[in-house]
């Protein structure tokens, strides 16, 4: 029987509010993998590390412990499925662990408030904990191999960056989603530039967003270049980013050239455990999954 490992679930502001199907599909896969998600009452925005941060830092530590001390004092570690919001939990922690005159600065900030925060608990991401699961237990699980299924697969930037309070091996070349995706029978294809930014972070998006567009063209050329049937992400912002450029770059060229269903993982492995297709969301895309579907027989 799997240990049933119990985590505070952080959903942040993009996946709730514009792909509810994302979030619908983390909750109904983890508990088949002995999971358990508790809803984390109060959450603000995490925020951003690449925008707030920048402008004001002891808000970012405040407002991200907040979040953190919330879920300590539910007696959880956080978890979310988003790489931005990782990225504040894992920077946050980093800076108040290694210095002491911060951590009392935002314990005072948050007494103010009511919130108790030791700092001891520890932040994860979806992915992560699924690669604490590990492929090998992963594929006992499968009842329906995705063989033939060709991926691109999407880590995004901040699952790996600044890789001095990350968990994963340092190094240039990560392999731990492409075991994960291999892991349900799918092929996870090599192509030019895998680790290119989506072009969405740091507010390129909302305010240069003909050159977010392009970074995304960029990617997507050579996705399309590697024959994948979809691409896996991670992140609800990249997720938003290939969702919503696909469509302007066709409708700039007057084609429909950019046509590459956009997966987050937990539906990727939700197929591949059959689950149904409408229960893990993947009917409310911005871009047709009904390809990918029909490839897979759902």
């Amino acid at each position: 029987m799997t240990e049933v490992q119990k985590y505070s679930l952080f959903l942040g502001c993009v996946m709730p509010n514009r792909f509810p199907n994302l979030e619908k599909s983390i909750r109904v896969v983890l508990p088949r993998l002995g999971v358990e998600l508790e809803d984390l009452e109060g959450a603000s925005c995490c925020p951003a590390p690449g925008v707030i941060r920048s402008f004001d830092e002891p808000t970012w530590l405040a407002l991200a412990a907040r979040n953190l001390a919330l879920a300590e004092n539910a007696g959880n570690d956080i978890i979310t499925g988003c790489n931005g919001c990782y990225g504040t939990f894992k920077e946050a922690l980093g800076e108040v662990r290694s210095n002491p005159k911060k951590l009392r600065e935002v314990r005072k900030i948050l007494k103010d408030v009511g919130v108790r925060f030791k700092a001891k608990s520890s932040a994860k991401h979806v992915i992560e904990v699924l690669s604490e699961i590990g492929p090998e237990r992963i594929r006992e699980l499968i009842t329906l191999p995705l063989s033939g299924i060709r991926v691109g697969v999407h880590y995004g930037c901040h699952l790996l960056k600044p890789s001095k309070n990350r968990p994963w091996k340092q190094t240039q070349k990560h392999s731990f989603l492409d075991e994960l995706v291999e892991a349900t029978g799918a092929e996870s294809v090599a192509y030019k530039d895998k680790d290119l930014c989506c072009g969405a972070g740091g507010g390129v998006r909302a305010g240069q967003a003909a050159l977010s567009v392009d970074f995304a063209r960029e990617k997507l050329d050579n996705l399309i270049a590697a024959g994948v049937d979809c691409i896996i992400n991670v992140c609800s912002f990249c997720h938003l980013q290939f969702e919503l450029a696909q469509p302007q770059l066709n409708d700039e060229a007057g084609t429909q050239e950019y046509q590459i269903p956009v997966v987050y993982y937990t539906q990727l492995l939700g197929l591949a455990l059959g689950i149904e297709p409408d229960e893990l969301g993947l009917g409310k895309h911005v871009v047709d999954t009904k390809p990918l579907l029909a490839r897979i027989g759902g």
